[in-house]
């Protein structure tokens, strides 16, 4: 019997992407970003209770680049993930669910965590920064 070499999983191959698609993606890749922003955030309240050079060791590290990518990366994933969670909540009442409600309000979810972060984020800036 010879072997066939077998397609794999043709989910990519086959279907164009639509934003369905791409909101399902990015609402568990913004659970993890969140899992690990809370690890972010005891780490923060641990350091507190170490006292004030540990505290200011961390807020040094929040300041750099890589800090403030991550923080602002963090913020988006929130405010995805609250939308996300909102468009959800309106499918379990029945809502939402004719494919075009369905595509406006994936891309409305996408598009209120785009202006809800640059919102927080041109607050924070103007009020002083982030740390």
């Amino acid at each position: 019997m010879a072997i066939r070499e077998r397609p794999l999983s043709p989910h990519l191959q086959v279907y164009r992407w639509q934003i369905q698609m791409v909101t399902s993606i990015l609402n568990r890749a913004t659970g993890i970003v969140l899992s690990v922003g809370a690890l972010g955030i005891a780490a923060a309240l641990l350091t507190l209770m170490l006292g004030p050079d540990h505290w200011n060791c961390f807020r040094d590290q929040a300041a750099t680049w890589y800090g403030q990518v991550f923080l602002f990366g963090w913020t988006w994933s929130f405010a995805f993930h609250l939308f996300g969670g909102l468009r959800h909540l309106l499918q379990d009442f029945g809502q939402g669910y004719a494919v075009r409600s369905f595509i406006s309000m994936g891309w409305l979810s996408v598009v209120l965590s785009l202006v809800l972060t640059a919102a927080i984020w041109a607050y924070v800036l103007l009020s002083g920064g982030a740390v």
